[in-house]
């Protein structure tokens, strides 16, 4: 069995999606879910799945805990579901080829420090673009800068808010997430660099 651990830092509906898709699986499992947050939403959503949940703060996952859960609990991918700190490289080199994050827009476009959430919505909408989408990517050590595994891509109208781009974009995130971690998990690691 696979043992995949979700990092997120607020609501994890994306996690969500993510569990249920792998609940009753016979090949992968979410062994953990984990949060730089004690408050956030999704530690709750753990509890519903019956996931374990860690905690832990920036100076934390900087000084190695984190990675000693995750080496702990002998987990095999790690992924990043609305997670917002950079991850130290020691933990990047831990898990090569084994790190998937996803992006509410269409990388490179609007990537990079400070673009997450509602922030990329905004840009989006204020550039006049007439599509956005998510990407999902491998994690290195720059922001949303690693190799690109699956993009999908829905229409903005001139009637559209970020409010309503978001809605658009959670939708694709929801449909296609779990579906990309599924088949990338089925991979063997030395060939993921060849997906997509």
């Amino acid at each position: 069995m696979i043992k995949l651990a979700i990092l997120a830092s607020g609501s994890g509906s994306n996690a969500e999606k993510i569990m249920a898709h792998f609940q009753g699986s016979t090949k992968a499992e979410i062994a953990l879910i984990a949060s730089n947050k004690v408050d956030a939403f999704v530690l709750e959503r753990a509890k519903k799945f019956g996931v374990p949940t860690f905690t832990f703060s920036r100076k934390e996952m900087d000084a190695g805990v984190l990675l000693a859960k995750l080496q702990e609990e002998q987990i095999d991918w790690v992924i990043l579901a609305g997670f917002l700190l950079k991850i130290p490289e020691a933990l990047i080199r831990a898990f090569p080829n084994r790190m998937v994050n996803i992006h509410p827009a269409l990388l490179p476009n609007y990537g990079g420090k400070g673009m997450y959430g509602h922030h990329v919505h905004e840009a989006v909408k204020t550039a006049g673009d007439t599509e956005t989408g998510i990407t999902i990517h491998l994690v290195n050590e720059h922001y949303d800068e690693g190799k690109i595994i699956f993009q999908a891509a829905t229409p903005v109208t001139p009637e559209d808010t970020p409010d309503t781009i978001a809605q658009k974009v959670h939708a694709l995130e929801h449909r296609y997430f779990p579906e990309v971690i599924e088949s990338l998990v089925g991979t063997s690691t030395s060939s993921v660099t060849d997906v997509g």
